[in-house]
């Protein structure tokens, strides 16, 4: 069996669910620290020829060290309905348009109050739309314990993993300690995705939208068009190379 263990993010982009894509089973690491002003909480609409950011409010008062399944959501005239606005206003004109705002809109003015249970919700339903096969599950349900890349190593071994696809974000650590998934007996790669360029409503193209981008313009396209800027994984070593190869490059 092959997973993927990520954080839920709000509204995630196109390389997300490709990593979904390629997982039997995509597991949401939620039972680790929230990061603010991270993509847990926010992420980019296309506004004609700029992209911006829209953030899901949260209760942080007197909570620095709370969990990504405890954040709490702040709803007021603010939210859900300047993001329901933004999108209605900006991609009404789309051709799937009418085919999923609606159901976007019943998730984002539910009565939901954790910001991990929304952001999973509507990852959940992207992936069904487009056709992503792959189960899902929550870390906070497993015993698996430790930091990093121990904590992902146990996961795995719980699970039964035998490969983990993991994004190319987290090579930095998971290259300093690879020892753990030998321990675990599971094999490492790394996603390798380009951005694809689709139909969008206005120019120039701008690619790490939210997938919304992608599901609005492209509808029942948009599961071969993500695909379709997908890479063969890099191994361990591969990441390893590319890694060093990025360090030698970078000017002093």
């Amino acid at each position: 069996m092959t997973i993927a263990i990520m954080q839920p993010t709000y509204l995630p982009w196109l390389g997300y669910f490709d990593l979904a894509d390629q997982v039997d089973l995509f597991v949401f690491l939620d039972s680790v620290q929230f990061e603010r002003r991270s993509w847990q909480q926010r992420n980019r609409l296309k506004i004609e020829s700029e992209l911006e950011l829209i953030s899901v409010p949260v209760l942080k008062t007197g909570r620095y060290d709370q969990l990504i399944n405890e954040v709490e959501i702040v709803r007021s005239n603010l939210f859900p309905h300047r993001h329901l606005g933004l999108v209605e206003h900006n991609y009404r004109r789309s051709p799937y348009f009418d085919n999923y705002f609606p159901a976007l809109k019943k998730i984002l003015t539910g009565e939901e109050r954790l910001l991990s249970n929304l952001n999973q919700t509507l990852i959940r339903w992207i992936a069904k739309e487009i056709g992503i096969q792959a189960d899902f599950k929550r870390s906070a349900e497993l015993r698996a314990q430790g930091k990093r890349t121990e904590l992902l190593a146990n996961i795995c071994r719980e699970l039964g993993a035998a490969d983990y696809l993991s994004p190319l974000g987290s090579a930095g650590y998971i290259l300093a300690e690879p020892e753990y998934f030998d321990l675990a007996g599971v094999t490492v790669a790394f996603q390798h995705y380009e951005h694809p360029h689709y139909r969008q409503l206005s120019k120039p193209f701008l690619p790490y939208a939210s997938m919304l981008d992608l599901l609005f313009n492209e509808g029942v396209r948009s599961l071969d068009i993500l695909r379709s800027g997908r890479r063969p994984p890099y191994s361990l070593e591969e990441a390893r190379q590319l890694a060093a190869s990025q360090t030698t490059e970078t000017p002093s």
